[in-house]
């Protein structure tokens, strides 16, 4: 049987929600970086697979300062992080790629200073996921539970969401609703 339309190729640019992490897909425990302390917001697992079937690139970016504090590695947090990916994908649920910041201005900052632009509330996570991957900038937007968050989506052009308590898929749900369609998500 003939195809009606070809397959969207993925370097085609697609809207991108940005979520932060703690407060926003998971209980913020403070310093989070095993699995056993993790414990997911009502709702963010349907919201992330409602944002993949909606058709937007799914990105988690969060500031990771424990790093510099020395409480936890690098290791850990990319670990947890692929922990969290696959238990999401259990549920149906897709993050696409993930960015964190080690840097603090307070703890060892000389040695994460190349990460300093990637400090909520500076844009260098956002900005180097829309680099990395065709992201249609003018459907995308953040979703985050800190004022942090909001600025840091408003320097990389997006709109944000503060995202306070609650069920997260009702809240992208209402986004999605109040938000016009782009052409690639069509």
């Amino acid at each position: 049987m003939p195809r009606l339309s070809p397959p969207v190729p993925e370097t085609e640019p697609r809207p991108a929600v940005f979520l932060d992490r703690d407060g926003v897909l998971n209980v913020d425990a403070g310093f989070a970086h095993r699995p056993d302390q993790i414990v997911w917001v009502v709702g963010a697992p349907a919201a992330v697979a409602r944002l993949n079937a909606a058709g937007f690139r799914v990105f988690v970016v969060t500031n990771q300062s424990g790093i510099a504090r020395g409480l936890y590695d690098t290791d850990a947090v990319e670990s947890l992080h692929r922990w969290m990916g696959e238990a999401l994908l259990r549920q149906g649920a897709r993050v696409d790629d993930w960015r964190y910041c080690p840097f603090h201005p307070d703890h060892q900052a000389e040695r994460f200073a190349d990460k300093a632009s990637w400090r909520k509330p500076a844009p260098g996570m956002l900005l180097d996921l829309m680099a990395a991957w065709p992201v249609d900038r003018a459907g995308s937007f953040m979703i985050g539970d800190r004022q942090s968050d909001m600025d840091a989506a408003a320097a990389a052009g997006i709109d944000g969401y503060l995202f306070e308590a609650g069920d997260l898929d009702a809240f992208t749900a209402a986004i999605l609703r109040a938000r016009p369609r782009t052409r690639a998500q069509e």
